[in-house]
């Protein structure tokens, strides 16, 4: 249990590699040309990911999580499971007609099918799948706020982990077109760290985590949204 910012900078590594590194597998999938290897990789993602959310909400207080806590969890986890669900399935489909119909695609001729899935993959499934990441950081932070654990906070891995999950965040919340949520979701946890953090930083090992993954994606929004004047995704501006 000591150890537990080792286990943030695990879910960090984990978190960048499921969000975003699974796009260098868009390849098709032997088995089923139709999915790539990113599709059949992207169904382990809340297999490997929703225990650790649970390892770290468990480890996270003194005591056994209260009903109420125990509840939230379980919604929050509902919307996370629920929007990724429906992002695999929607922007698998959703490349497949790009690949497939290129030219219709690029002149905006594309049917209502298509206009289904692009609402699907790219907006409500993103909105209820980062309303879940958001909403579990939260519950983590909270719950070790109020009952914390006493654990010891080991820096090296909670500033790398913090680091690696903020910036992962600013990405995933800015191509994902949530900087609505994710923008004040970050600017909140920074200013309640730099407020009420320093003296349980220490001993709060998500906490700290979490502020230093927090700022980090709140000073990418500064910089991205005063550099362009918006906020646009990265492939609009031939980052992708």
């Amino acid at each position: 249990m000591t150890r537990i910012s080792l286990w943030t900078l695990l879910f960090a590594v984990l978190f960048v590699v499921f969000f975003i590194l699974l796009i260098l597998f868009r390849i098709p999938f032997p088995p089923y040309p139709l999915m790539s290897y990113q599709d059949a990789f992207d169904l382990l993602t809340p297999f490997v990911l929703i225990p650790l959310y649970w390892y770290l909400f468990k480890q996270s207080g003194e005591k056994p999580p209260s009903q109420r806590q125990a509840i939230a969890f379980m919604l929050l986890v509902v919307f996370w499971v629920q929007g990724q669900g429906m992002h695999l399935a929607a922007n698998s489909i959703n490349n497949l007609i790009g690949a497939k119909f290129p030219d219709e695609l690029a002149s905006g001729a594309v049917s209502e099918i298509s206009q289904l899935t692009y609402f699907y993959d790219e907006y409500l499934s993103h909105y209820l799948w980062h309303i879940g990441v958001l909403g579990l950081a939260a519950l983590l932070i909270y719950r070790e706020w109020r009952q914390p654990a006493g654990l010891q906070t080991t820096w090296w891995a909670a500033i790398l982990g913090g680091v690696i999950y903020g910036f992962t965040l600013f990405i995933i919340t800015n191509e994902g077109q949530t900087v609505p949520i994710g923008f004040p979701f970050a600017a909140l946890v920074t200013v309640f760290g730099l407020f009420w953090g320093p003296k349980k930083f220490g001993t709060q090992p998500l906490l700290a985590f979490f502020f230093i993954a927090c700022l980090v994606a709140f000073l990418c929004y500064i910089g991205w949204g005063l550099y362009w004047g918006a906020f646009p995704e990265f492939g609009e501006v031939g980052f992708l």
